[in-house]
């Protein structure tokens, strides 16, 4: 706000600067009333000589000519005298072209002040009106960062900001959804783990008695010894399935993947696509080819598979030679495939099927940030789209074909 006032100022001393060059110009112009009635003078002068009479019937200044007589110098009009031919002439004249200025200076300085007014209006609307709400908003996002999310944002009837702030009021109604969601998720993981943990203890503990007594000789019998070693496997058993059940409730559902299910048309997801990263591509000058397609309506959701998308290609940038990315459209009768083609692929063709896996991340990443979470959601959100998604490598060049169902 202080850079728009210096800027106001500035904008109110030019204005200022503008009014008086303008009338400093203009008053030093003499050329109207100080010098043309001279001239007609002087044109009229030339013809008295010559002809002994002149006419004024055209002259725009002088009014009279008087020859000297009685009432010579009886005039309330401005005149300057002459000798012509051995006798004095008085010429009459006005000065109405000092009016025409004055009137002139009057239209240039009432249009400069109109303009002035019109100006500053709109600086000051743009101040109080845009840049004043905006500064107000400004702490908003820095709230939201510190998760101060229980106040909701009041919206005002700024049409400017209106939208905006009922977008960031979803904003933080989503982000304190998300919070909930995730504090209630923790507390059933740590309840089942606690329930798992107390459940892994009684077979552990037969074992721990069933292998004292081996240890200690109790059993003799061959029979019972037998018996024994298959309750230890059988508790074994037991307690490897508790274990499984704890690393599955830690592997899945620790993302919150919701589906709003509907329809859309192909073209609006390569238009949310090329929207985005055509701009993008160009500036760090890679190629980004868009193949033909048939325009169809798919089931699923629009922001999602716009999610699907951007983090096929933002692989395709980080594990790529960044040469070109390219959409091709397979032709299917029963579905709509998407395919994301780049080139520089180093990712060996074991480690292909693990691609979509959970924190899973090949040796061709092991330089490169990243969470081994990309892919994975990629096929978790096309699985609960009732699609698919998968990958094939042929020599270096890597496709990801993306499988949405039509409508």
């Amino acid at each position: 706000m202080k850079a728009f006032n210096r800027i106001l100022s500035a904008v109110a001393v030019a204005v200022i600067l503008l009014f008086v060059v303008v009338n400093m110009v203009l008053a030093a112009d003499k050329t109207d009333g100080g010098r043309l009635y001279r001239v007609e003078i002087s044109r009229l002068v030339r013809e008295l000589e010559a002809n002994g009479s002149a006419d004024i019937s055209e002259c725009e200044y002088v009014t009279n000519i008087e020859r000297y007589g009685e009432n010579f110098y009886s005039t309330d009009s401005d005149y300057v005298i002459c000798e012509i031919n051995g006798e004095l002439y008085r010429f009459d004249y006005n000065t109405n072209g000092y009016s025409n200025k004055t009137c002139l200076t009057g239209i240039v300085n009432a249009a400069l002040g109109v303009m002035a007014i019109l100006l500053i209006v709109v600086m000051l609307y743009i101040k109080f009106a845009i840049l004043a709400p905006f500064e107000r908003l400004s702490d908003i996002p820095y709230e939201l960062s510190k998760s101060n999310l229980t106040a909701p944002i009041t919206e005002t009837k700024n049409r400017f900001f209106g939208k905006f702030l009922w977008g960031i009021d979803i904003l933080r109604e989503n982000i304190e959804q998300q919070k909930q969601r995730e504090l209630e998720m923790q507390k059933e993981k740590k309840t089942l783990l606690l329930s798992l943990s107390h459940d892994i203890k009684t077979p552990l503990s037969a074992i721990k008695l069933y292998s004292a007594a081996l240890s200690k000789n109790l059993y003799s019998d061959t029979e019972k010894q037998r018996k024994i070693a298959e309750n230890i496997n059988e508790k074994a058993d037991e307690i490897e399935g508790y274990v499984s059940q704890i690393i599955t409730a830690s592997r899945e559902d620790f993302l919150s993947l919701e589906v709003n299910m509907g329809e859309f048309y192909l073209s609006e997801l390569i238009e949310k696509i090329t929207g985005y990263y055509r701009e993008k591509l160009a500036l760090i000058k890679t190629d980004f080819i868009i193949g033909e397609y048939k325009n169809c309506l798919l089931l699923g959701d629009l922001n999602r598979s716009v999610e699907v998308l951007q983090n096929v290609i933002e692989n395709s940038l980080k594990y790529g030679d960044g040469r070109r990315v390219e959409l091709i459209f397979p032709e299917d009768d029963e579905c709509a495939q998407i395919a994301i083609i780049n080139g520089g692929c180093t990712l060996g063709k074991d480690d292909l099927p693990h691609i979509f896996e959970s924190f899973w991340r090949g040796a061709n990443a092991k330089n490169l940030r990243g969470s081994g979470l990309g892919l994975y959601i990629c096929r978790q959100l096309m699985c609960r789209m009732n699609g698919e998604i998968f990958a094939k490598i042929d020599d270096d060049i890597i496709t990801v074909t993306a499988v949405f169902a039509r409508v």
